[in-house]
């Protein structure tokens, strides 16, 4: 008998995340080089960090001998100020997965159920289940929530509900009005998570403001990312705001220095940059328009998205993404996430979504 094979069965049945392909891994696998590489494959912003973020980077740096202020106080002030929320209010993680990894340790376990939807973010199954919780998994509508059908999900023992939107990996959308309207169905002492990871994204006439409802709702969490319009993915950094109780309690799961200082420095100074948002937004349109003109062209379905990627129908797409990687373009393949025959494209920079363009039209043929 081993030592692995004690480990508990809910962590033996667990799946690892698939995340998508290094350009360095790349690289090595097809001898391609690595600056001539495309990686449209994990919705990162094509333009890198804010020049305000990267100066706070390099100013950070002086200080990284000493550990990070282990309570983020100043990213926390910040995101105070932005949203006009207490900061009792605000728990930051190691990007937005930490976030939602502390709230199944926080909120669930043995004996205790989550509700997630099909095609939903992987990661929820996977903090659910390294937890011993049970998850259920309420069947897609059009590809994203059915929230009558996940409100119907929810059973005694259900501690937490997750809703990602926009949708990862299908791009779909739910009004501020629905997702309200789920809320007053929600019982008041199971925590709904909605996680807004690429809420920047969203056209201004979608938006809505999910943090007026934490007055009405003490049930309520949303968490965000710096990691997706804010450029800062490599640095790890997120945060949810919920009621002070609940925030209190996931900082007792929280790690004591779970953001780095310059992850810290980098969000404090991305936070106020609204002109680097404003281009993210903007390439970010113009390049889905890019995108799904060529596909519409091609003839191939695609699923409309809110997000900075879209999801479409490549048929074999495990042929289609080699015949792409063979041309030094990642995109993300989703059999994971039970769609097959489908594969995600992030939006890129103008020159990089023609060079998956390109590559699109040569796999195809």
């Amino acid at each position: 008998m081993s030592v692995a094979s004690q480990a508990p069965d809910y962590i033996r049945a667990i799946s690892p995340y698939q995340p998508g392909k290094p350009t360095s891994e790349l690289a090595r696998e097809m001898g391609i080089p690595e600056a001539g590489i495309v990686k449209l494959a994990s919705n990162e912003n094509p333009l890198g960090m804010g020049a305000r973020a990267r100066e706070a980077v390099v100013a950070a740096l002086s200080g990284s001998a000493r550990y990070p202020d282990g309570n983020g106080f100043a990213l926390k002030s910040a995101l105070s100020r932005r949203f006009h929320v207490d900061p009792e209010r605000i728990v930051l993680g190691n990007g937005s997965n930490d976030v939602l990894e502390l709230v199944a340790r926080a909120f669930l376990g043995p004996g205790r159920s989550a509700v997630f939807s099909r095609y939903a973010f992987a990661v929820y199954p996977l903090a659910v289940n390294a937890v011993g919780a049970r998850g259920i998994e309420v069947a897609a509508k059009a590809y994203g929530h059915d929230l009558k059908a996940m409100a119907a999900a929810i059973v005694p023992d259900t501690r937490v509900v997750f809703i990602a939107n926009p949708n990862n990996p299908t791009g779909t959308f739910l009004s501020g009005e629905d997702i309200e309207a789920f809320l007053a169905q929600v019982p008041a002492d199971v925590l709904v998570v909605l996680d807004e990871a690429y809420t920047e994204y969203l056209d201004p006439a979608r938006r809505y403001d999910s943090l007026a409802w934490l007055a009405h709702y003490p049930n309520l969490l949303v968490s965000r990312t710096f990691s997706k319009a804010y450029g800062l993915a490599g640095l790890r950094v997120g945060y949810g705001i919920a009621h002070p109780d609940v925030a209190d309690l996931m900082n007792r799961v929280r790690q004591p220095f779970n953001v780095s200082s310059v992850a810290l420095a980098a969000a404090e100074a991305a936070l106020g940059d609204e002109e680097f948002l404003a281009q993210t937004a903007r390439i970010n349109e113009r390049g889905m328009m890019q995108i799904t003109d060529a596909l519409r062209r091609l003839g191939l379905e695609w699923i409309p998205s809110a997000g900075n990627f879209v999801t479409f129908k490549a048929g074999d797409s495990a042929r289609i993404n080699a015949a792409l990687l063979r041309q030094g373009v990642i995109v993300r393949p989703i059999g994971s996430y039970g769609m097959p025959e489908w594969l995600r494209v992030s939006i890129g920079l103008p020159e990089e979504n023609a060079r998956f363009i390109a590559a699109l039209e040569q796999a195809l043929d």
